[in-house]
């Protein structure tokens, strides 16, 4: 009997580009994906994969598609707490099956200090940060699961560093961050790169590519009854490949938006945190532009290097750099 794998989030960047993966390599799985919006070409691009159509308040819907599946991938709004509580009333109470199914959780590693943080060595940190921490209630809920449910259920949490390079869906194809930081260098003394105190901040990264190899070996090692991956209390996976600091960031995007005629000066501008603090006003996230901007966020994927050899085989951020400029500079003309 084929797999059953239910994912959301099948349109967004991180989604899109896993459905895309797991549908290509493993056309024998029985896919089902959540959209809120169906996107034209969908059905002529996967003919042969089921279509619910709802959105993250679509619990029983949810819960339903859920308690069919052999495994869930969820993504999209994946701290929407009543949503990943449907997931979970699906898997744990609703499935017919013997079998204890999978869920593959999308979380982010947004966690602000110098340390770098090991997904091993730092487990038992991770696992307690306070409830005021990024994504934290959503893990809790994941972990109480775990705890309450073990049994029943195997769950692993994903969390990438910022993302960078060309999705692989249908629908958004390019990570948030750096059309964020263009958009906000365009407005500054007439287009300036930036950087706060000594730029010395550091973050780590991975590629689109390198992010779908973690999520395609989760998903393999889910078909062969988690063989192979660790799940539950052990379940936690970073997904860093690199680290860049601010000040090189924005010296080697200045370099790209002039060489493109976007800004005139491709020296970096030291700002303050009054200035940061007016960025990125439209997005409802207290402090983003701090976090992007001036914040240390690292992370080493010990867990996936362990298990899977898990190592980047995608191009760099720099070298990746000028595609994404580019691809922000078509999308700001009207292109896709």
């Amino acid at each position: 009997m084929a797999l059953k794998v239910f994912i959301t989030g099948g349109t967004g960047y991180i989604g899109g580009s896993v459905l895309a993966t797991v549908a290509t390599i493993h056309s024998e799985y029985d896919i089902t994906v959540m959209l809120r919006k169906i996107p034209a070409e969908f059905a002529s691009h996967y003919p042969n994969i089921k279509v619910v159509q709802g959105d993250y308040d679509s619990a029983d819907i949810l819960s339903s598609a859920a308690a069919q599946a052999d495994v869930v991938v969820h993504m999209g709004n994946s701290d929407h707490l009543p949503a990943l509580q449907a997931i979970l009333d699906g898997l744990v109470h609703s499935r017919q099956s013997r079998s204890p199914p999978f869920l593959i959780h999308l979380s982010g590693s947004a966690i602000l200090n110098p340390k770098v943080w090991s997904d091993v060595d730092d487990l038992s940190t991770v696992s307690t940060l306070p409830d005021s921490a990024p994504h934290r209630p959503a893990e809790k809920l994941l972990l109480d699961t775990v705890r309450d449910h073990g049994g029943n259920i195997n769950i692993a949490i994903v969390c990438p560093p910022d993302i960078y390079g060309p999705g692989k869906g249908l629908a958004k194809t390019w990570s948030a961050t750096v059309p964020m930081f263009v958009a906000e260098a365009k407005k500054l003394e007439d287009g300036r790169v930036f950087y706060h105190e000594e730029g010395t901040n550091t973050k780590s990264w991975v590629h689109i590519d390198d992010l779908m190899t973690l999520y395609l070996k989760l998903v393999e090692a889910a078909a062969n009854r988690g063989e192979g991956a660790e799940w539950g209390a052990k379940g936690y996976y970073f997904a860093s490949t690199q680290e860049v600091d601010q000040l090189t960031l924005a010296t080697a995007l200045g370099s790209v938006l002039r060489k493109h005629a976007v800004i005139d000066n491709p020296e970096p501008l030291q700002v303050s945190l009054e200035q940061l603090d007016s960025m990125l006003e439209n997005v409802p996230i207290p402090h983003i532009s701090r976090y992007l901007f001036a914040c240390n966020s690292r992370s080493r994927p010990d867990r996936a290097k362990k298990l899977f050899g898990y190592e980047p085989k995608a191009p760099g951020l720099l070298e990746s750099l000028e595609a994404d400029v580019l691809a922000e500079i078509k999308k700001a003309k009207g292109g896709q």
